[in-house]
């Protein structure tokens, strides 16, 4: 009896030392380490759709005070309209009738400017609701320049069947909203002011029209435009003129210049911005002058959000969609000149961004911390690692909501120096060895710089984060000489 007591007590021991030393495996607890790096990246996933959520609620906002204000603006124009009727003959009706119907239609002759300058003052500004805030502006806007002779000839068109007396000047704008008062135009030394069209002169997205005195007789005809303009995110212009000059200066210290040219001249400082453009009619998809029926000039694709970046400011400033078919001679986005005002700081794109980093920064401390209790010889059960983790996956969503209140850099450090304080506290509990915790703590505070590193160097962050980790790498491949994996396995087995 006393014998098979005790060959069970040996075979229990058995049992309990294999177990112990599969649990106490380094190897083995190497592996769970990396499948709870994978598990992480759940609540990872998760808080990356929190700040989409949060980031399409201020686009929202963002257009609902747009909406108000003044949506994006695009300032064309002017076109000379000048009607003229033509004849169109259709079969009869009847059958038994041989004789063909006529009736008149009319057209218009369409010409454009042989020089426009374009002068703009821009104040832009940031309008709060609740915690979001979207960039609007006002601006005055300066459009002076000529029409040369009109050249009948060219034309193709009998001078009898040309109404001189319907002449208009076409000029469009993207949203009426954002007008405080009729705009003004000179013309030949008159003075008169831009009314509404909405049925006849479709030309540009809004049209505004005013009748002007024309003559074949008149070698130019001189024109000049002001007007005040409300909007928001940014300001387009519609190089139609022959030879198109815009000069534009604003109280704004991030400026973002996109389309069909970059500015010939620009300075930006802390506080201001000026820029000028030289623009020659060399690309323009449109020819000076020509007659036929009324078709948009252009297609204009809205921003979608509040992009930041400014190459993403780039792509959406010349982007269209997919959806809609353009014809290859009506100008877009890509065919303007667009001056776009980024916001001072956006807390989602770089949220955003640190988040992408998120299971970096999990393995570099996880491994870490396993380095740490070997060195030591402290052991961190795998509870321990799921709560360490949770406190890294809490990081990001305590970024993002302390960001949208006091701003991301001031939100970084306090979440950072939270999440290090904690941990390394958790460290100190567990190994009951202050200098192991702030050895750890110093650790995950160099992580965490690093990343801000990384967020601040934009253009050279890819070189400077595949040198970083190299750097970490060599290290931990230093210290792992060190140790004695095999002799640490077999001591708690033993034990």
């Amino acid at each position: 009896m006393e014998n098979q007591n005790s060959s069970n007590t040996s075979f229990s021991t058995a049992q309990n030392s294999l177990f112990d030393k599969i649990s106490n495996s380094t190897v083995l607890k190497l592996f769970v380490i990396l499948f709870l790096s994978l598990l992480l990246l759940i609540p990872l996933t998760l808080i990356s759709d929190l700040i989409e959520e949060r980031k399409t609620r201020e686009q929202n906002v963002s257009e609902d005070i747009a909406l108000n204000w003044g949506q994006e603006q695009v300032i064309s124009g002017p076109v000379l309209a000048i009607p003229y009727s033509e004849t169109i003959q259709k079969p009869a009706e009847k059958v038994n009738d041989a004789t063909a119907l006529e009736y008149k239609q009319t057209k218009w002759i369409f010409i454009l400017p042989q020089s426009a300058n374009i002068s703009t003052d821009i104040s832009p500004q940031q309008l709060s609701r609740g915690i979001y805030n979207s960039v609007v502006y006002n601006s005055s806007i300066s459009i002076d320049g000529r029409f040369n002779k009109i050249d009948v000839t060219k034309l193709e068109i009998p001078a009898e069947r040309i109404d001189w007396t319907g002449s208009r000047i076409v000029f469009g704008i993207q949203d009426f909203k954002g007008l405080g008062k009729r705009p003004l135009l000179t013309w030949n030394g008159q003075d008169s002011t831009f009314d509404p069209d909405f049925n006849n002169l479709k030309l540009f997205s809004q049209n505004l029209v005013c009748p002007v005195s024309v003559s074949p007789k008149e070698n130019e005809n001189h024109f000049k435009i002001t007007l005040n303009l409300k909007g928001s995110k940014s300001l387009n212009f519609v190089p139609l003129g022959d030879q198109t000059n815009i000069s534009a200066k604003g109280n704004w210290a991030n400026p973002s210049f996109a389309g069909a040219f970059l500015p010939s001249k620009r300075t930006i400082d802390k506080t201001n911005f000026s820029a000028s453009w030289e623009i020659p009619s060399f690309s323009r998809k449109l020819p000076q002058q020509w007659s036929g029926d009324i078709l948009p000039i252009y297609h204009f694709e809205k921003n979608k959000g509040s992009l930041t970046d400014e190459v993403e400011l780039t792509q959406a400033a010349t982007s269209t969609t997919s959806d809609t078919i353009i014809p290859s001679d009506i100008l877009v986005n890509s065919d303007m000149i667009t001056i776009n005002f980024l916001p001072d700081i956006n807390n989602y794109q770089k949220t955003t961004r640190v988040a992408k980093y998120g299971i970096l920064i999990i393995l570099l401390t996880f491994t870490s911390l396993l380095f740490t209790e070997i060195i030591k010889k402290k052991r961190i059960h795998i509870i321990q690692y799921v709560l360490i983790g949770a406190a890294m996956v809490l990081f990001y969503t305590l970024l993002l909501a302390l960001s949208e209140h006091i701003g991301f850099n001031l939100a970084y450090l306090i979440a950072s120096i939270a999440t290090v304080l904690l941990i390394g506290s958790f460290i100190k509990a567990i190994t009951k060895d202050r200098k192991t915790a702030l050895l750890f703590g110093a650790i995950l505070s160099t992580f965490y710089l690093f990343i801000y590193v990384l967020m601040q160097l934009r253009d050279y962050s890819l070189i400077a984060g595949t040198i970083g980790i190299f750097i970490i790498l060599a290290i931990l491949m230093r210290v792992s000489t060190k140790i004695n994996w095999y002799q640490f396995d077999n001591n708690h087995a033993d034990q």
